[in-house]
């Protein structure tokens, strides 16, 4: 019954959340010339909001109460990659950290922080690492070439490439090598995740908890998983547990 009741609630609000607003008649000169003008995403927000309003008045305060999300998504910060709607998904029930080439770094206080509440606060019971093809910070991190500041950021993944570069080198060509790339990301961040003292707390305390990887395709619009699932504390490597098991006892299947 509930399944039915979630379905129903989705679509009555699904035209909310994907329907784009149109500029009202009261527009200024300069918004007409400038189609980024940021007065014309303020006057789309009022009627946008306006026209929701009108259909349900109840949409709003709905959604106010709603910060009780059951899923993290760790994802990049590529703007073709919204990750309520691909998902399905309503605000409030998607707790959403991005960054670029959607990594999970052990000194990036940000992420951890994001990470702690919603593992400690929000009690969220998934951490879904996305990627996606063709992602650019994957291509960059391959290219031989200075991008900036963000070289120390794709330093990373150049790690990733460099301990994986045999396989992917053998690949047919340059798209098929940034996309396995993209993919290796992915399962690396997803160790990431799992190596962090708040996800191994969260484990020790019977907390359920996964963490999943998976890959967006924009072509196509379609999630790819990678079968990387990893939701308990015996599939991390114990190197890297926090947990005082010894380095000697190493589990052949550990992440």
């Amino acid at each position: 019954m509930s399944g039915h009741k979630n379905h129903d609630r989705h679509k009555k609000y699904s035209k909310y959340l994907t329907t784009p607003c149109q500029s009202s008649e009261t527009s200024t000169q300069v918004d007409r010339e400038s189609p980024c003008s940021t007065h014309r995403l303020l006057e789309n927000n009022r009627v946008w909001a306006h026209e929701v309003a009108s259909r349900d008045p109840s949409f709003f305060p709905t959604l106010a109460q709603q910060q009780s999300p059951e899923y993290l998504w760790i994802g990049c910060s590529d703007s073709r990659v919204p990750s309520n709607q691909i998902v399905g998904l309503l605000p409030g029930e998607i707790f959403v950290h991005r960054n670029v080439a959607n990594m999970v770094l052990h000194s990036d206080l940000n992420c951890l922080s994001v990470m702690q509440f919603a593992i400690e606060n929000l009690m969220v019971k998934h951490i879904i690492v996305c990627g996606h093809y063709n992602c650019g910070g994957v291509k960059a991190a391959m290219e031989g070439r200075k991008h900036g500041l963000i070289d120390n950021w794709l330093r990373n993944i150049k790690d990733i490439y460099r301990n994986h570069q045999a396989e992917i080198d053998a690949l047919p060509n340059r798209e098929a090598q940034v996309n396995r790339l993209c993919e290796l990301n992915v399962c690396q961040q997803v160790r990431n995740v799992a190596h962090t003292t708040m996800v191994q707390s969260a484990w020790s305390r019977g907390q359920s908890l996964a963490i999943h990887g998976w890959c967006y395709g924009l072509q196509d619009g379609l999630i790819r998983n990678l079968g990387v699932t990893v939701c308990q504390l015996e599939q991390v490597d114990p190197l890297y547990r926090v947990d005082g098991i010894g380095l000697t006892d190493r589990l052949p299947t550990s992440v």
